[in-house]
């Protein structure tokens, strides 16, 4: 019996790895739908290629750091329990790797290929697996810190705060580094538009990433024992909630349509498992309004290029999402309890000021060595890889 609970186990979280690793695609639809027909490919390429160096490090390095588990050993020791600490791994490298998945979308079209892997491999190494182990695993004492403020552990039961608030805001610093994309913002005052080269794209992006969710949230329970309908239906909601606020709010905009799902979904992550359906359709129509209303500030009053929306999207509805948390999951409002808003506050405001550092220091020094930003004919091109061409004969070279 307990070698087929073992085996379950294992398959359990195996397929909430493979759900999770589709979202991948999800992100690059979505960023190949929103940037122009120029740099589609590159997109396409970028978020494959981040992907694997995210798996590199964060076997060697990152999982280790964030959990003490080493992989080095032999076959045998790994095959034990079914393999069950490698799906593990797998599936928590899906969310380590949305966080490059994450900045690329806010500094599409303008960014090196190079200095941006060699920031994904930091990040995912050593800076993501630092914030994941201590609000995870209680690395440095920070876990028994935050509970020792109201007697409440912080509570981020599928990563509103430790993936998506982490990955929106060292995607902030690194957008503002490198600058607008050149002519968005002209001498004049005028803001020349870049619309969504490809909504049918865009569309299919979010709704891979919305039927992945399910498994970043349901499958964050990590054994079959722990499944809990709740998290479902929780998810459901908030994407609803979303949804029909950025409509509502977004005057029907298909871009704005399409973010809404994903703002909901952001923000549920965290209190999934203690929420009120209710509460989690609030959670997530507030997420909505959070996107709609903070993305038309940054493009068009603030004049911060993200192209994505990545901030407001996964900055700020992941960190709404931890102190949500604190709101809806008290038994007062429905919730199951065992949570604390000062706890969820503070624990949120921490990762936010580690990735905003994490961000500004890993984007200034990589754009003080090697420059990040392209030449203005690479920009132009959309060169932004140096696969954007290809020489089908000696004599003729097709353009992307």
């Amino acid at each position: 019996m307990e070698q087929l609970k073992q085996g379950a186990d294992a398959l359990f979280i195996l397929l909430g790895a493979v759900m999770v690793l589709a979202m991948h695609a999800g992100f690059a639809f979505l960023e190949l739908g929103t940037v122009r027909g120029k740099n589609q490919v590159n997109a396409l390429v970028k978020i494959l290629v981040d992907f694997c160096v995210s798996t590199l490090v964060y076997f060697f390095v990152g999982y280790t750091l964030a959990y003490g588990v080493d992989f080095m050993v032999g076959a045998g020791t790994l095959a034990q329990n079914n393999g069950y600490a490698l799906v593990k791994f797998f599936f928590l490298l899906t969310f380590a790797a949305a966080i490059p998945a994450i900045v690329s979308g806010g500094i599409a079209e303008r960014a090196k290929f190079g200095p941006q892997l060699i920031a994904t491999a930091v990040i995912v190494g050593v800076f993501y697996p630092l914030c994941e182990g201590a609000i995870w695993n209680n690395k440095f004492g920070i876990g028994d810190w935050l509970q020792s403020l109201t007697g409440t552990p912080m509570h981020d039961f599928a990563g509103s705060v430790v993936v998506h608030a982490f990955g929106g805001w060292i995607a902030l610093p690194a957008v503002l580094i490198l600058g607008a994309r050149r002519n968005r913002y002209r001498k004049d005052g005028a803001i020349s538009a870049h619309p969504p080269s490809s909504i049918p794209f865009l569309a299919l992006g979010s709704w891979i990433l919305a039927v992945g969710w399910f498994g970043f949230n349901v499958m964050s329970a990590q054994t079959i024992d722990k499944i809990s309908g709740l998290v479902a239906v929780n998810s459901l909601m908030a994407l609803v909630g979303g949804t029909l606020v950025a409509v509502l709010m977004g005057k029907n905009d298909p871009g704005f349509a399409y973010n809404g799902p994903l703002a909901g979904l952001v923000a549920v992550c965290a209190g999934s498992d203690v929420m009120h359906p209710a509460g989690a359709l609030v959670t997530g129509g507030i997420a909505g309004a959070i996107f709609v209303v903070m993305f038309t500030l940054v493009q068009n009053k603030w004049k911060i290029d993200d192209v994505l929306g990545v901030w407001p999207l996964h900055g700020l509805c992941g960190a709404w999402g931890g102190i949500a948390t604190g709101i809806f999951g008290q038994t007062s409002l429905g919730g199951a309890g065992g949570v604390s808003l000062l706890t969820q506050s503070v624990g949120t405001l921490v990762v936010v000021a580690f990735a905003l550092v994490t961000g500004a220091v890993v984007y200034g020094v990589l754009n003080r060595v090697m420059g990040l930003r392209l030449s203005h004919e690479e920009e132009f091109d959309g060169a932004d890889l140096s696969i954007h061409r290809i020489r089908s004969s000696p004599e003729q070279e097709v353009s992307w």
